[in-house]
């Protein structure tokens, strides 16, 4: 059996290939500064609504890996409080979201604050505000006092992914850990949200919990290398899409006598990915934006400005003069006279394709591009 990283007596020196990921870091690091070029030209609600979506993503999304699903209104309402922002639509919220809410809110609003045991523990006891795991009672607060193992399969037959180290070394393993955090400035900010990820889940602190702080860790740390608490992209998002070779890749380093090249290479291509997402949802803000700028005078209906506003966030399938009056509960021929206008003002235009039926488009002024 291969040993774990942590029993190499090299623990926790970790190398990597410099050349294999510093191409990818580079691209990271400019796509960050073009986003939040980008974003601070945004209007101030454009930025709020935009906070607000990418923060609530992230806290579901992240719940999510763990097979966890929350509710989006609930966690949008509990988030919008938290920062101040007006939402109309304030929901009852579950102690169970306000906890994660909070753990996630404290990483990246309060990103310069020490990250010590005290900290972390605070975190551990949001998210597990009962101090039960489903039908698990669990220590909160503190570092487990049993082993723990991540395991797959039915009862009797479980296979074992990973076996962490054991709990009596797991404090003076925090302290390395959190001294790091602190201390070092030599590595780039966005890689050492790398290395902490990755670290953080080989020590596994906690009886349940690890994934999340772990992303909670990231995120904090991504904040700081951006010396901002705005959040415009989720990482946690990406993650989950690519959750199969997430665990993947952690499975084949925790193996390895202390080279993180691959999981480096990884988690920075994975970011970059998160990144390229949310370029593409801020164009699309953008140009929403700039659209309903230019048409302040045009004289519109309040069907007109909803199907607008449907094309512009992402309508799925094809504009038809059937789908608007579904949508907007009007009549057919109200429906017609709608697009017929609209395509007079040179707003819409009738797809190319032809066909029995018409379908209808932004013209090419308003569209993705």
């Amino acid at each position: 059996m291969p040993k774990y990283i942590y029993e190499y007596d090299k623990w926790p020196e970790f190398t990597w290939d410099d050349k294999k990921i510093v191409v990818t870091l580079g691209k990271v690091r400019h796509l960050q500064g073009k986003i939040f070029g980008q974003m601070s030209a945004l209007g101030f609600s454009i930025k709020e609504e935009t906070i607000l979506s990418t923060l609530t993503l992230d806290v579901l999304k992240s719940s999510e890996i763990e097979g966890e699903f929350l509710n989006q209104e609930q966690v949008r309402s509990s988030i919008a409080k938290r920062l101040g922002l007006d939402y109309a639509g304030i929901v009852h919220v579950d102690r169970s979201v306000e906890g994660v809410v909070e753990m996630m809110l404290h990483a990246t609003q309060r990103y310069n604050m020490t990250l010590d045991h005290e900290r972390i523990f605070g975190w551990h006891a949001s998210l597990f505000p009962t101090g039960w795991s489903g039908m698990h009672r669990i220590d909160t607060g503190c570092y487990r006092d049993g082993e723990t193992q991540v395991v797959s399969g039915p009862m009797g037959k479980e296979k074992i992914h990973f076996q962490a180290p054991p709990a009596e070394i797991v404090k003076k393993e925090m302290d390395v850990f959190l001294d790091w955090i602190e201390k070092e400035s030599n590595i780039d900010g966005v890689l050492k949200a790398a290395i902490a990820h990755f670290w953080f889940i080989i020590i596994h602190p906690f009886d349940d919990g690890n994934g999340r702080i772990a992303r909670a860790i990231s995120d904090m740390l991504l904040a700081r290398s951006e010396e901002s608490p705005q959040r415009f992209y989720s990482l946690s998002n990406q993650i989950l899409i690519e959750k199969k070779t997430y665990y993947e890749i952690l499975q084949k380093v925790q193996h390895s006598s202390g080279d993180i090249t691959d999981w480096l290479d990884w988690f920075l291509n994975c970011l970059f990915r998160a990144l390229e997402n949310t370029e593409e949802t801020l164009k699309r803000v953008l140009r929403k934006t700039d659209f309903w700028d230019k048409n302040k005078e045009t004289i519109l209906n309040s069907r007109q400005r909803l199907i607008l506003n449907k094309l512009f966030d992402g309508f799925d399938g094809k504009l038809k003069s059937s789908k608007w009056a579904k949508i907007t509960k009007c009549s057919a021929d109200t429906a017609l006279r709608d697009i017929k206008d609209l395509i007079e003002k040179g707003i819409l235009k009738q797809e190319e394709s032809g066909g029995r039926s018409t379908n209808y488009e932004l013209t090419e002024e308003w569209r993705m591009h």
